[in-house]
């Protein structure tokens, strides 16, 4: 078991300043859906959402993605709504494409997916909501 720690807070808020895309694995098209309400407001916020769903041809008015392998285009962060035991794929893709940063969302958390996404020079969070940490860092948005 590696020793994990959080990014401070101020990383962390550097981190969403610094963020244009966002990789959302595992988002749902179905509104009354965590990923889908988290996603929606991250939106509103200014960010852009990639869903990457092999199953929706669209959400949230953009292009789904079956993989992050799909994307055609550099990522910032991947933010992960997938059970545990499926991040480590999900943090090899994310080394692969170049992303900064593996957001493995609120329940989430993988020591493996951690060590990958560290050893790929990856910034790692788990178990923290994205919409709550830019909430409370980024109040007013990013400007």
């Amino acid at each position: 078991m590696m020793s994990y720690e959080h990014p401070s807070r101020d990383e962390i808020k550097q981190l969403l300043l610094d963020t244009q895309t966002i990789a959302v694995v595992g988002l749902s098209d179905d509104p009354s859906k965590t990923s889908h309400m988290v996603s929606e407001a991250m939106q509103s916020k200014g960010y852009r959402i990639v869903p990457v769903n092999p199953n929706a041809a669209s959400i949230l008015g953009e292009t789904s993605y079956p993989s992050l392998k799909d994307i055609p285009f550099p990522v910032d962060v991947v933010n992960v709504f997938r059970r545990p035991e499926h991040t480590p794929p999900i943090a090899e893709e994310a080394v692969a494409i170049g992303a900064k940063a593996l957001w493995l969302q609120l329940g989430i958390a993988n020591e493996d997916a951690a060590r990958i996404a560290t050893e790929g020079g990856l910034r790692i969070i788990m178990d923290r909501c994205i919409k709550v940490e830019d909430s409370i860092l980024l109040p007013n948005g990013k400007s």
